[in-house]
């Protein structure tokens, strides 16, 4: 008989319109790591949110048993003392405050009327060797990578004295060598006894690190599977998770036609806005013709998200030079209003923070780049502006009880899909899209590749920035390889693979070594 840590027993969970946990059953083995896998909308979140007490006892139905005793979490602080510990999707550190300062805020080291600094910074200088990070504790969390952060919050989790680690899309903003080594980390915790519960899209993550995998669909428990007793490949996952045989992850284009140059950059070189002596990008030159899916691919740092802000309105960047032209006609962007005017869009890779106002309704989202649409006289009609969002509803297939709905009440699939029907109601001639299928389900990401080749059977052309190479190639027509600032490769589809752009990323950094020395 297993030795359950965890038994979350008749969950069942409901928000104004929707029920997202229906009657859910989830155990979990002690000294195991457990994947939580299912699309956007799931409920993986949700039932996460009830086991940490973010979700208080009385709020939902059914029974959470934590080491053989049932337990009514009123607050986070509750399942904490417990030693659940979750780490969120979007990181809970403040920039401004040192490492070790974050560590143990509201956990503080010290007494009732002060803090021991020298042991908050002794204790987690501890901690973060365990997580092997050699950063001083005394670094400022802006001051590190998204990597870095991501160790921070788990080396916190140890401090709380965390025996079942729960980490939502814990690779999602980070490289495939912080990624891997994240999930090393995980199995190391997991030979000295350590609990965790993963969520993730990334199937690949999952079979790896994964002892046992529940899939959730549409807030119900569909099955478990265990390594070494059932299937734990890709395809069988996936099949799990949208209820269906995928059988191939990217949709075919049917007779492309790809036009004239619709987008040039030459010449083009960016210096970082806060220090104007560091080149971040360095006289890159590329075309997009129309019709055309155009990939950029490099590693995390290598300058691309830089260099589609900075071509959008220059809306990143100092001491910006080069020429952009659409159509063959030089363009002067010198904000991003005359970027969208010109015809260009960018769909941001931070929908959350930047592409998406949370708080406000899918309706008002969808008209924010284009308001003239929907104004007469400089007043804004409110029963046009509802049309057009159910307009595109239906064509993107948002997923949503009515376009009334706040944007940060949806899955992070459907808000992806509200990011791009804000761009397509602006109905521009070239979008830049950048990471568009992050932190997203393989069935939400395979209705974005289709929404994606409609817009170029359209004729309007796409520049795609991924970090997953699987992506990029099964996407694009072309790919160039960008590698610190610089253009160092460029690949037709058919003649590109992951060997040939990751060799010719390795062999320009090699180069440099060389060079240095």
């Amino acid at each position: 008989m297993a030795d359950n840590i965890l038994e979350m027993r008749g969950i069942t969970k409901e928000f104004p319109g929707v029920k997202a946990l229906d009657d859910v059953n989830f155990a979990v083995e002690r000294g195991s790591i457990h994947a939580l896998v299912g699309e956007n909308g799931a409920g993986k979140s949700t039932l996460m949110n009830v086991l940490s007490g973010l979700y208080p006892y009385g709020s939902y139905s059914g029974d959470i048993v934590y080491e053989g005793e049932v337990c009514k979490f009123s607050k986070i602080k509750d399942s904490e003392e417990k030693g659940i510990v979750i780490i969120h999707q979007e990181l809970a550190l403040v920039p401004y405050m040192s490492i070790g300062e974050n560590m143990f805020l509201g956990n503080e080291r010290g007494s009732r009327f002060a803090i021991d600094w020298d042991r908050t910074h002794a204790e987690a200088t501890k901690y973060l060797k365990i997580v092997g990070l050699s950063d001083s504790s005394k670094t400022l969390i802006k001051d590190i990578g998204v990597g870095k952060q991501q160790l921070v919050e788990i080396a916190k989790a140890l401090a709380k004295n965390a025996r079942l680690l729960i980490l939502d899309e814990p690779t999602s903003s980070l490289n495939e060598a912080d990624s891997q080594a994240l999930l090393d980390l995980l199995l190391e915790f997991k030979k000295q006894g350590m609990t965790s519960i993963i969520i993730s899209h990334k199937i690949n993550e999952v079979s790896y690190v994964a002892d046992d995998i529940t899939i959730i669909r549409d807030g119900h428990t569909i099955e478990t599977l265990h390594k070494g007793v059932d299937d734990f490949s890709e395809d069988r996952i996936i099949r799990g998770m949208v209820g269906r045989e995928l059988s191939d992850r990217f949709p075919k284009r049917v007779n492309p036609k790809i036009g004239d140059v619709a987008l040039e950059v030459e010449d083009w070189n960016v210096y970082h806005p806060l220090y104007p002596d560091k080149k971040v990008i360095d006289n890159v030159s590329f075309k997009i013709r129309r019709g055309e899916v155009v990939g950029f691919s490099g590693l995390m740092g290598a300058g691309r998200t830089e260099l589609a802000m900075s071509i959008f309105g220059r809306s990143y960047g100092t001491n910006i030079t080069g020429t952009v032209k659409i159509h063959g006609r030089e363009v002067k962007l010198h904000s991003p209003r005359q970027a969208i005017d010109a015809g260009l869009a960018y769909v941001t890779e931070d929908r959350k923070g930047s592409g998406l106002i949370l708080s406000n309704p899918i309706y008002i989202n969808t008209t924010l780049a284009n308001l003239k649409g929907v104004t007469r006289r400089g007043v804004i009609n409110p029963d046009k502006e509802l049309a057009v969002a159910e307009e595109y509803r239906k064509k993107l297939n948002t997923k949503t009880p009515s376009v009334q709905q706040n944007v940060g009440n949806l899955s992070g699939g459907n808000q992806q899909k509200v990011l791009l029907a804000k761009w397509m109601y602006a109905d521009p001639d070239i979008l830049i899209l950048d990471e568009p299928t992050r932190g997203i389900d393989v069935g939400a990401k395979y209705e974005i590749y289709c929404i994606i080749n409609d817009l170029v059977a359209e004729g309007k052309s796409v520049l795609m920035i991924s970090s997953e190479l699987p992506e990029v190639l099964g996407m694009c027509d072309r790919i160039y390889v960008l590698n610190e600032g610089r253009i160092v490769g460029e690949f037709a589809q058919k003649d590109a693979s992951q060997e040939k752009i990751m060799a010719r990323i390795l062999s320009t950094d090699l180069s440099k070594k060389e060079q240095k020395q």
